[in-house]
């Protein structure tokens, strides 16, 4: 077989593993090859080479790699929790959320102590000794879900219900069986790098980032992000939708109306809530609003605005955005591009300057950005702060003492809000947070801006390292915490993402993600907007919304 890499032809025999020929070239990559981009497509590397195949290698330092590390890891954590426990296997252990760099795993019907943890870690690491295999399997759908019922795994019997392909692939090692959507490594000897502690009612997976694919960093707590996600979680029970088949369940039966009228209520109570305790604590002149991309900011601080008059307050909106400066003073980034994420991009002295003096009862005016011209404007928004009079800013650096250095902090109030998407694909594949913003986002940039998905997908890379730097460090300090992710939406959004991730060719470097997302979206039963409330989140996105977003 004519195999090329980097330009360079090379002979292996019919039948050779990628794997074998990953390790004929590691020594020349800082990183274990994960992967293989075979003629643009990616192939595990269990997979055996391929007629003509031009050959790249992807590593766990790549977006790809790094994500068939944690999906790799989550299998060998499951096979050893179904060793070590034994005939007393736990009612359900699900995969719930990432915090930081760790992983939390929920556990009902076993104690996690350090004894118990202990014991998963040694199983965990003989299993990586010795190097067991992964074994992948194609199961006609009838065969998977009698065998995900025989092994009590009822939430995949629930998924597949709904799967329009005739064919399950699944994952075996020794008398284990499991289902993961995405790529997988070939056997556990690849996860070298792993910690498992025990945490709340369950226990923290802790790995390596792609940044430092070697290091383990200490798991580091953010109990105000642990708390607002587990408070989704239990609402997501409460409302008998813990995973995609359970949602797709309520949506046959026709009770996605009702659904949606509850989560917009819980949302709008919550929004009550922070108004409320904003005009109690008194003193209160800024709200401050940050949150990552896409997580509804504006819509949000719109609708809180609504519940602060009902307190008797006067809000007035602000954009951060409007204290841009001048696009030819933007910082760059290390590419030589535009860096509109980073502090210096925002004009601090002015910000601080007009907030000091709207504090000092002065009357000022704002200004507008204009992101035609990538020029600061003056348009006559003249503001003077009144007894009841309150500033609603939004944007990434509220949370950000430095951004408002000179204000008096009992004159802030700190909001976090991001789409912390609570929903699972089943108990085992947990949905990311940033693939619910990255959809969003998406939609949003081609109905608003005429954005192509190709070119969102290409910009989240820097948006997501913007969010790393700026915005995650600050989110604890926040007074309160705001979810905007609604359990049904994903259903709503998948109708306008797909046509846009299929314009995507597979020539392009954009496609491998769109492929991804495709395949996360065939999950979801497509539902219609037209039920949405003209004040959802939602709207923000997909359009109709009565408020100017």
């Amino acid at each position: 077989m004519k195999v090329t890499i980097a330009g360079k032809e090379y002979a292996y025999p019919s039948g050779t593993t990628y794997e074998q020929i990953a390790m004929d070239f590691q020594e020349g990559f800082p990183d274990t090859i994960a992967l293989v981009c075979v003629n643009g497509k990616i192939r595990e590397l269990i997979k055996t080479v391929e007629p003509d195949a031009t050959v790249e290698f992807l590593t766990f330092a790549s977006d790809a790699g790094h994500k068939t590390y944690v999906r790799t890891a989550t299998l060998l954590l499951m096979k050893a929790m179904y060793d070590v426990f034994g005939d007393a296997q736990p009612e359900k252990i699900k995969v719930e959320f990432a915090i930081g760099k760790g992983y939390y795993i929920s556990v009902v019907g076993a104690l996690i102590n350090e004894a118990v943890a202990e014991k998963i870690r040694l199983r965990m690491r003989e299993l990586v000794n010795a190097k067991t295999p992964i074994h992948k399997l194609s199961y006609p759908k009838d065969e998977a879900v009698s065998l995900f019922a025989k092994m009590g795994m009822t939430d995949k019997v629930e998924l597949f219900r709904f799967r329009r392909s005739s064919m399950v692939n699944v994952y075996q090692i020794d008398d284990y069986y499991d289902y993961y959507y995405g790529y997988m490594l070939p056997h556990m000897g690849y996860v070298q790098y792993f910690d498992v502690i025990p945490y709340e009612n369950g226990l923290m997976l802790n790995l390596p980032d792609k940044k430092e694919t070697t290091v383990v960093s200490p798991f580091v707590p953010r109990k105000k992000l642990f708390e607002t996600l587990q408070e989704a979680t239990d609402w997501g029970n409460k409302l008998n939708i813990d995973t995609v088949g359970d949602l797709n369940r309520q949506i046959c039966e026709g009770k996605l109306s009702d659904l949606i009228l509850v989560q917009e209520a819980l949302q709008e109570r919550r929004i009550g809530e922070i108004a409320r305790e904003i005009a109690e604590r008194g003193g209160v002149k800024f709200v401050m609003i940050a949150g990552p991309s896409s997580s509804g900011k504006t819509t949000f601080s719109h609708r809180l605005s609504i519940q602060l008059r009902t307190h008797g307050l006067v809000p007035h909106p602000i954009a951060l955005d409007d204290y841009f400066v001048n696009r030819e003073d933007t910082p760059r980034d290390e590419n030589g591009d535009y860096n509109f994420e980073c502090l210096g991009a925002i004009d601090i002295e002015l910000f601080n300057r007009d907030m000091s003096a709207l504090l000092a009862g002065e009357e000022v005016e704002l200004p507008t950005f204009n992101f035609k011209t990538g020029t600061r404007e003056y348009k006559g928004n003249v503001k003077k702060l009144g007894p009841d009079d309150i500033l609603v800013i939004e944007g990434i650096h509220g949370l950000n003492d430095k951004m408002s250095y000179s204000l008096p902090n009992e004159s802030k109030y700190k909001i976090y809000i991001s789409a912390l998407t609570s929903l699972n694909v089943d108990e085992h594949n947990r949905i990311p947070t940033t693939d619910g913003r990255l959809i969003r986002r998406m939609v949003r940039d081609a109905r608003t801006r005429g954005a192509s998905a190709k070119r969102t997908i290409q910009m989240w890379p820097s948006v997501r390292k913007g969010e790393e730097e700026n915005i995650f460090p600050f989110q604890e300090k926040a007074d309160a915490f705001f979810n905007s992710a609604l359990i049904y939406e994903l259903a709503v959004l998948k109708q306008f993402a797909e046509p846009l991730l299929f314009s995507i060719s597979p020539d392009e470097p954009e496609y491998h993600e769109a492929k991804r997302l495709l395949k996360f979206l065939e999950y979801f039963l497509g539902v219609s907007s037209e039920h949405l409330p003209n004040n959802s989140i939602v709207r923000e996105f997909v359009g109709g919304s009565c408020f100017p977003v």
